[in-house]
């Protein structure tokens, strides 16, 4: 297990480029199995996430050739469908969130799937229902093998179905998507996810050959095709990665400039950080946070306490909530934040408190911030990175706080964050990594 060593008070000054967005990066590596030609994507950020993923395609048979720093060719031509069979594959699925999304492309192309129970963040439930009753609307079955602990999904077809999904879940969209494309008929999902990231697959898919109709709104419509091609694709930046280093320019008062962050991609994200009082100007495809010594929270147009919340797209990630909250400890004013996706989501607030936050955790889905103003700056800590999102905002507590402070477990911010440690070190931060 890693550790930083975090020297807090220190101010940043320079340009930060976003990596490409993990969470995009997950979706289309999982797509690269729909066809047997070459499919290389540019931009892929090298966190563990993708690496992990990228080692488990390889494993299962996937030529991955790297094209560039951040360019990779893969060519899933001769997968071994015997290898889905064995402890090893059953390991590695089982420890990445992500890899569920390999269902719907080895459905729709070997009509043969294993998914053991999947790992990722300890955040609460996350229910994969709406992955289970798309595919089996496709005409998946599923067969639970409790001596193993895992399904086994088969489907001599798939045929096009209407489905209206009880959860607008984007990993879900993904793979019900994934699996229509080469499904007989015309498949239409309704209530599916569409934010940008899912935008981005589609619009891989359509490159690759595929007929999807109603991309970015809730109403997909796809006429299935017998076989996909080639393609090329650039990832996105990271729209999570962009909202962190504004929240981290905020709470450490520095001047930061965010290079080339795709402004249309980013939905409410800057406007949700203005309501905090943090200040940024758009220049171009650019964020430039200036220093602020005081920033102050708005209250409503009634004058009652602000109330932010996470929604489906084009509404606030629920990825931003950790940070955002850790950015109201240091405004002036008060805001209610509420968690509605996660259930455990909230629980890393006990180490803020313990930093000085004026927080009160009102149930696991709310926590009401009273923010001070910086008249009474964060104490240094030793604490434990439980997710990859509270890492980050942990990292951005420590980044303020006076003294030396320990983050342990830090393999769960890598999981997300390319190089964080460098990257800010190369603009004023003063972080050591540790083993």
């Amino acid at each position: 297990m890693s550790t930083f060593v975090v020297e807090g008070g220190h101010q940043l000054c320079g340009e930060i480029i976003p990596q490409g967005a993990k969470n995009e990066a997950l979706q289309i590596l999982c797509a690269t199995l729909l066809t047997d030609e070459e499919v290389t994507i540019h931009n892929l950020p090298d966190i563990l996430d993708v690496n992990n993923l990228i080692s488990l395609l390889k494993d299962m048979g996937v030529s991955v050739t790297r094209a560039g720093e951040s360019s990779y060719t893969f060519q899933a031509k001769a997968i071994n469908v015997a290898y889905l069979e064995t402890p090893e594959f059953c390991k590695k699925m089982s420890s990445l969130r992500g890899s569920v999304m390999i269902i719907g492309p080895l459905l729709a192309r070997y009509g043969y799937a294993i998914l053991p129970k999947p790992g990722g963040d300890k955040i609460g439930r996350r229910r994969l229902d709406t992955h289970f009753l798309g595919i089996m609307k496709l005409g998946a079955t599923f067969d639970y093998k409790s001596d193993r602990h895992l399904y086994e999904i088969r489907a001599e077809r798939l045929h096009g179905e209407y489905m209206l999904l009880d959860e607008a879940s984007v990993t879900g969209t993904a793979n019900i998507l994934m699996a229509a494309v080469l499904a007989e008929g015309t498949t239409t999902i309704y209530n599916a996810a569409c934010e940008p990231y899912l935008q981005q697959l589609s619009r891989m898919l359509v490159a690759m050959g595929a007929k999807i109709s109603g991309i970015g709104s809730n109403l997909l419509t796809v006429d299935g095709v017998a076989s996909l091609h080639g393609c090329q694709h650039t990832i996105l930046p990271d729209m999570i990665e962009v909202g962190s280093f504004i929240g981290m320019a905020a709470m450490t008062g520095s001047d930061i400039t965010l290079k080339n962050v795709s402004i249309k991609d980013l939905g409410i994200i800057p406007d949700s950080f203005k309501r905090l009082g943090v200040k940024l100007d758009v220049v171009g495809d650019d964020i430039h946070i200036p220093s602020q010594d005081v920033y102050e929270i708005e209250t409503f147009i009634d004058g009652s306490i602000m109330n932010i919340a996470d929604a489906p797209w084009p509404g606030l990630s629920p990825d931003l909530l950790s940070v955002m909250l850790v950015v109201a400890t240091q405004a002036k004013g008060c805001v209610l934040i509420h968690q509605k996706m996660f259930e455990s989501r909230l629980f890393f607030v006990d180490k803020l408190i313990d930093m000085g936050a004026q927080i009160i955790l009102c149930d696991p889905h709310r926590a009401a911030v009273i923010g001070l103003g910086r008249r009474n700056s964060l104490r240094a800590s030793n604490m434990v990175s439980p997710d990859i999102r509270a890492g980050i905002a942990l990292l951005i507590a420590a980044m303020s706080a006076r003294g030396t402070s320990y983050i342990h477990n830090i393999d769960q911010i890598d999981r997300g964050y390319q190089d964080i440690d460098k990257r800010l070190n190369a603009i004023g931060a003063n972080i050591i990594r540790t083993s």
